[in-house]
Protein backbone atom coordinates (compact mmCIF):
# COMPACT_ATOMS: atom_id res chain seq x y z
CA UNK A 1 0.00 0.00 0.00
CA UNK A 2 1.33 3.58 -1.32
CA UNK A 3 1.18 6.00 1.79
CA UNK A 4 0.79 9.75 0.70
CA UNK A 5 3.55 12.19 0.64
CA UNK A 6 4.59 13.28 4.51
CA UNK A 7 2.86 10.41 5.72
CA UNK A 8 4.48 10.81 9.29
CA UNK A 9 3.44 14.38 9.46
CA UNK A 10 0.04 13.51 8.30
CA UNK A 11 -0.96 11.59 11.15
CA UNK A 12 0.72 14.39 13.57
CA UNK A 13 -1.04 16.85 12.35
CA UNK A 14 -4.82 14.89 12.01
CA UNK A 15 -3.94 13.29 15.48
CA UNK A 16 -3.21 17.09 17.40
CA UNK A 17 -5.82 18.32 15.05
CA UNK A 18 -9.22 16.05 16.01
CA UNK A 19 -7.58 15.97 19.40
CA UNK A 20 -7.80 19.96 19.83
CA UNK A 21 -10.69 20.90 17.51
CA UNK A 22 -13.27 18.74 20.46
CA UNK A 23 -11.63 20.18 23.18
CA UNK A 24 -12.06 23.59 21.86
CA UNK A 25 -15.70 23.30 21.67
CA UNK A 26 -15.71 22.28 25.19
CA UNK A 27 -13.96 25.65 26.08
CA UNK A 28 -16.60 27.59 23.80
CA UNK A 29 -19.54 26.06 25.99
CA UNK A 30 -18.10 26.81 29.47
CA UNK A 31 -17.72 30.45 28.32
CA UNK A 32 -21.21 30.53 27.99
CA UNK A 33 -21.00 32.84 24.93
CA UNK A 34 -22.46 30.13 22.11
CA UNK A 35 -21.05 26.90 20.55
CA UNK A 36 -19.65 26.83 17.24
CA UNK A 37 -21.97 27.19 14.11
CA UNK A 38 -22.02 23.37 13.68
CA UNK A 39 -22.17 22.36 17.54
CA UNK A 40 -25.23 25.18 17.68
CA UNK A 41 -26.96 22.84 15.12
CA UNK A 42 -26.15 19.56 16.44
CA UNK A 43 -26.98 20.57 20.39
CA UNK A 44 -29.96 22.90 19.52
CA UNK A 45 -31.49 19.11 17.44
CA UNK A 46 -30.39 17.36 20.52
CA UNK A 47 -31.76 20.18 22.99
CA UNK A 48 -35.37 20.28 21.50
CA UNK A 49 -35.38 16.53 20.55
CA UNK A 50 -33.69 13.72 22.00
CA UNK A 51 -31.59 15.43 25.48
CA UNK A 52 -34.24 13.60 27.48
CA UNK A 53 -33.51 10.09 26.11
CA UNK A 54 -30.14 9.92 24.72
CA UNK A 55 -26.63 11.52 26.08
CA UNK A 56 -25.21 13.91 23.43
CA UNK A 57 -22.05 11.98 23.01
CA UNK A 58 -24.14 9.41 21.75
CA UNK A 59 -26.76 11.19 19.78
CA UNK A 60 -23.49 12.85 18.17
CA UNK A 61 -22.28 9.36 16.96
CA UNK A 62 -26.05 8.58 15.16
CA UNK A 63 -25.88 12.25 13.66
CA UNK A 64 -22.41 12.02 12.40
CA UNK A 65 -23.52 8.30 10.84
CA UNK A 66 -26.20 10.09 8.99
CA UNK A 67 -24.24 12.89 7.55
CA UNK A 68 -21.35 10.68 6.71
CA UNK A 69 -23.82 8.34 4.15
CA UNK A 70 -24.75 12.02 2.66
CA UNK A 71 -20.89 12.60 2.49
CA UNK A 72 -19.75 9.09 0.93
CA UNK A 73 -22.73 10.04 -2.43
CA UNK A 74 -21.41 13.87 -2.30
CA UNK A 75 -17.87 14.44 -1.03
CA UNK A 76 -16.07 10.70 -0.59
CA UNK A 77 -12.55 11.71 -1.20
CA UNK A 78 -12.80 13.92 2.16
CA UNK A 79 -13.44 10.53 4.00
CA UNK A 80 -10.34 9.41 6.25
CA UNK A 81 -9.46 8.34 9.65
CA UNK A 82 -9.86 11.77 10.49
CA UNK A 83 -13.48 11.02 9.66
CA UNK A 84 -14.02 8.09 11.93
CA UNK A 85 -12.06 9.93 15.03
CA UNK A 86 -14.56 12.79 15.08
CA UNK A 87 -17.53 10.71 14.44
CA UNK A 88 -16.91 8.13 17.68
CA UNK A 89 -14.83 10.28 20.09
CA UNK A 90 -16.11 13.79 19.99
CA UNK A 91 -19.42 13.80 21.90
CA UNK A 92 -17.19 12.36 24.56
CA UNK A 93 -14.47 14.63 24.62
CA UNK A 94 -16.35 17.23 24.51
CA UNK A 95 -18.65 16.04 27.69
CA UNK A 96 -14.86 15.32 29.12
CA UNK A 97 -13.58 18.75 28.46
CA UNK A 98 -16.41 20.37 30.10
CA UNK A 99 -16.46 18.29 33.13
CA UNK A 100 -13.02 19.13 33.29
CA UNK A 101 -13.28 22.57 33.11
CA UNK A 102 -16.38 22.66 35.82
CA UNK A 103 -14.42 21.14 38.42
CA UNK A 104 -11.45 23.67 37.90
CA UNK A 105 -13.67 26.59 37.76
CA UNK A 106 -17.30 25.96 39.01
CA UNK A 107 -18.28 29.65 38.94
CA UNK A 108 -16.04 31.59 35.93
CA UNK A 109 -15.94 35.11 36.54
CA UNK A 110 -16.75 37.36 32.98
CA UNK A 111 -12.94 37.66 32.09
CA UNK A 112 -12.25 34.06 32.31
CA UNK A 113 -15.47 33.42 29.87
CA UNK A 114 -14.39 36.05 27.65
CA UNK A 115 -10.03 34.05 27.52
CA UNK A 116 -12.10 30.73 27.37
CA UNK A 117 -13.75 32.16 24.22
CA UNK A 118 -10.73 33.54 22.84
CA UNK A 119 -9.11 29.89 23.35
CA UNK A 120 -12.15 28.19 21.99
CA UNK A 121 -11.68 30.19 18.32
CA UNK A 122 -8.17 30.44 17.86
CA UNK A 123 -8.04 26.73 18.68
CA UNK A 124 -10.65 25.34 16.86
CA UNK A 125 -9.62 27.47 13.48
CA UNK A 126 -6.10 26.13 14.02
CA UNK A 127 -6.93 22.77 14.96
CA UNK A 128 -9.66 22.57 11.45
CA UNK A 129 -6.39 23.88 9.54
CA UNK A 130 -4.33 21.41 10.72
CA UNK A 131 -6.54 18.36 9.77
CA UNK A 132 -7.99 19.51 6.62
CA UNK A 133 -4.87 20.18 5.14
CA UNK A 134 -3.28 16.48 6.24
CA UNK A 135 -5.68 15.71 3.88
CA UNK A 136 -6.44 11.94 5.82
CA UNK A 137 -10.35 12.84 6.42
CA UNK A 138 -11.96 15.23 7.57
CA UNK A 139 -14.99 15.95 9.99
CA UNK A 140 -18.67 15.07 8.45
CA UNK A 141 -19.55 19.02 8.26
CA UNK A 142 -16.35 20.23 7.06
CA UNK A 143 -16.65 18.05 4.26
CA UNK A 144 -19.52 19.72 2.81
CA UNK A 145 -17.88 23.11 2.38
CA UNK A 146 -14.81 21.62 0.84
CA UNK A 147 -16.70 20.22 -1.53
CA UNK A 148 -19.18 23.01 -2.25
CA UNK A 149 -15.87 25.40 -3.15
CA UNK A 150 -14.19 22.64 -5.00
CA UNK A 151 -17.04 21.60 -7.52
CA UNK A 152 -18.21 25.36 -8.17
CA UNK A 153 -15.00 26.95 -8.05
CA UNK A 154 -15.70 29.36 -4.92
CA UNK A 155 -13.40 30.77 -2.67
CA UNK A 156 -13.77 28.18 0.49
CA UNK A 157 -13.96 31.24 3.43
CA UNK A 158 -17.41 32.13 1.42
CA UNK A 159 -18.84 28.81 1.29
CA UNK A 160 -17.86 28.15 4.75
CA UNK A 161 -19.27 31.58 6.22
CA UNK A 162 -22.44 30.66 3.78
CA UNK A 163 -22.54 26.80 5.44
CA UNK A 164 -21.69 27.94 9.33
CA UNK A 165 -24.85 30.75 8.61
CA UNK A 166 -27.21 27.89 7.53
CA UNK A 167 -25.95 25.85 10.94
CA UNK A 168 -26.63 29.14 12.82
CA UNK A 169 -30.29 29.68 11.92
CA UNK A 170 -31.53 25.89 12.41
CA UNK A 171 -29.71 26.02 15.62
CA UNK A 172 -31.53 29.26 16.33
CA UNK A 173 -35.28 27.33 15.02
CA UNK A 174 -34.31 24.65 17.22
CA UNK A 175 -34.34 26.86 20.43
CA UNK A 176 -30.32 27.11 21.26
CA UNK A 177 -30.26 31.17 20.88
CA UNK A 178 -26.43 31.79 19.60
CA UNK A 179 -24.15 33.71 21.28
CA UNK A 180 -21.42 36.29 20.60
CA UNK A 181 -18.75 33.07 19.83
CA UNK A 182 -21.58 31.38 17.63
CA UNK A 183 -21.69 34.64 15.50
CA UNK A 184 -17.70 35.12 15.30
CA UNK A 185 -16.91 32.05 14.62
CA UNK A 186 -19.88 31.60 11.73
CA UNK A 187 -18.20 34.89 10.28
CA UNK A 188 -14.54 34.54 10.95
CA UNK A 189 -13.77 30.65 11.12
CA UNK A 190 -13.77 30.03 7.19
CA UNK A 191 -11.33 33.29 6.79
CA UNK A 192 -9.19 32.20 10.26
CA UNK A 193 -8.63 28.38 8.86
CA UNK A 194 -7.65 29.68 5.43
CA UNK A 195 -5.28 31.87 7.71
CA UNK A 196 -3.64 29.26 9.14
CA UNK A 197 -3.57 27.34 6.46
CA UNK A 198 -1.16 29.53 4.48
CA UNK A 199 0.50 30.34 7.50
CA UNK A 200 1.63 27.27 9.36
CA UNK A 201 0.11 24.03 7.95
CA UNK A 202 0.44 23.87 4.50
CA UNK A 203 4.58 25.44 5.28
CA UNK A 204 4.46 22.49 8.45
CA UNK A 205 3.47 19.97 5.74
CA UNK A 206 4.89 20.98 2.15
CA UNK A 207 8.16 22.98 3.26
CA UNK A 208 8.31 26.83 3.73
CA UNK A 209 8.89 26.90 -0.39
CA UNK A 210 5.71 24.84 -1.25
CA UNK A 211 3.35 26.55 -4.55
CA UNK A 212 0.42 24.50 -2.94
CA UNK A 213 -2.84 26.50 -3.13
CA UNK A 214 -5.54 25.93 -0.19
CA UNK A 215 -8.87 25.19 -1.31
Amino acid sequence: MKFPENFKKRIVMTTVGVTLCTIAVGFFKCSQFGVDPFQCFAQGIWGHFFKKTASYGFYYMILSGIMLLLDLVIARTCMGAATLVNMFLTGYIVDFTCLAINRCTPSPSLALRILFLAVAVLVMCFASSLYMTSNLGVSVYDAIPIVIADRRKLPFKFVRIGCDLLCVIIGTLSGLLPGAGTLITAFFMGPLIEFFNHRFSEPFLFGKDHDRISV
